[in-house]
């Protein structure tokens, strides 16, 4: 039996080069733009923690800081900016995801005319993302609860210590990289073919699930094997852009250590206020050129591993085939008969 994940590694290749060649800059910019919300870094949050020190006051000791209203409230309302752009970011991202499967299909990359006809099944993927990341964050804290409570030293019948804590960890261990993986499973399957779905038949994340799900265990050695391919062909792809990244943020040291120069200069000879703003002026300016440069370097990537899971949805359900003029495309130069 013919594993399609093996057979489309290099129609991928060829559907990725017919899209992207001859090279149009104006394409490939707004191709980067679309794949930076696309396959951008996601946003990670971590907590801050700090100790309180008794009710020391001899020589020496440093008194306990005295966090007020005010302290509080500005914590919050940074946490709570934090939170509301890394949902902005997502909700572009689930738009980005259609418009992005839309100029590969069409082989047009159009930005406003994709996001006004796909914004809504957009705010659904977004909401469906919300409930399985709420859904991830609720599971994580119930189990890392007893822990943290062992941690902080709360003394309560249901609190485990000792041997109990352990078996706890050893019981809840599996369960939760059996989680990671579900929810990984359902994130990328959704990403991947879910979304394709919605766009063939206009539907909702939901819909597009229940007219997935029965090729599932009817072809599951074929989703099988693509979990395993996607894997590693993700994985070299993702140091693929890590390297030519490298290289583009350091063949922008030139132009911008010249930069960095003068600033340096203004902050020596001239007055630190201006040497300072130029040095912020600057190092912004080359933080952005090697987010861009990192864009451009993914988009080719991106490219590659989408349409590989089209041809493989496309080869599992023939009904599914969002791009069907490709896939007669290049298995017609590859001299392979295209049903």
């Amino acid at each position: 039996m013919a594993l399609y994940a093996l057979d489309n590694v290099d129609d991928a290749l060829d559907a990725t080069r017919a899209f992207l060649t001859p090279v149009d800059r104006t394409t490939w910019v707004k191709l980067a733009l679309v794949t930076l919300f696309v396959g951008g870094p996601g946003a990670n949050f971590g907590g801050s923690q700090y100790s309180a020190g008794g009710n020391g006051g001899g020589p020496g000791t440093v008194p306990p800081a005295d966090f007020g209203p005010r302290a509080w409230l500005l914590a919050a309302g940074i946490v709570g900016v934090v939170v509301l752009l890394a949902l902005a970011f997502s909700f572009v991202g689930s738009v980005m995801e259609f418009v992005f499967v839309e100029s590969l299909r069409n082989r047009t990359v159009t930005v406003r005319r994709y996001w006004s006809r796909r914004w809504r099944q957009g705010a659904r993927l977004f909401g469906f993302r919300v409930v399985l990341g709420l859904f991830t964050l609720g599971a994580v804290l119930l189990f890392a609860a007893p822990f943290a409570l062992s941690l902080l030293g709360f003394d309560a019948g249901f609190v485990p210590t000792g041997g109990a804590l352990l078996g706890l960890l050893v019981v809840l261990l599996p369960v939760f990289v059996v989680l990671a993986v579900v929810v990984s499973l359902v994130d990328g399957f959704t990403t991947a073919f879910v979304v394709p779905i919605m766009l063939l038949e206009d539907c909702g994340v939901l819909d597009g699930w229940r007219r997935l799900w029965p090729t599932i265990p009817a072809q599951w050695t074929q989703y099988l094997a693509y979990v395993v391919a996607g894997f590693f062909l993700s994985l070299f792809g993702g140091l693929l852009v890590a390297v030519v990244t490298a290289v583009l943020a350091f063949a922008l040291l030139v132009p911008f250590g010249l930069l960095f120069g003068l600033g340096i200069a203004l902050l020596v000879f001239v007055a630190e206020p201006l040497g300072i703003a130029a040095l912020v002026v600057f190092g912004l300016c080359y933080a952005l050129a090697v987010v861009a440069a990192a864009a451009l370097a993914q988009a080719p990537v991106q490219t590659y591993l989408r349409y590989y899971a089209l041809l493989v949805l496309g080869d599992v359900d023939p009904a599914l085939d969002l791009i069907p003029d490709q896939r007669r495309a290049v298995r017609a130069e590859d001299g392979d008969p295209v049903v």
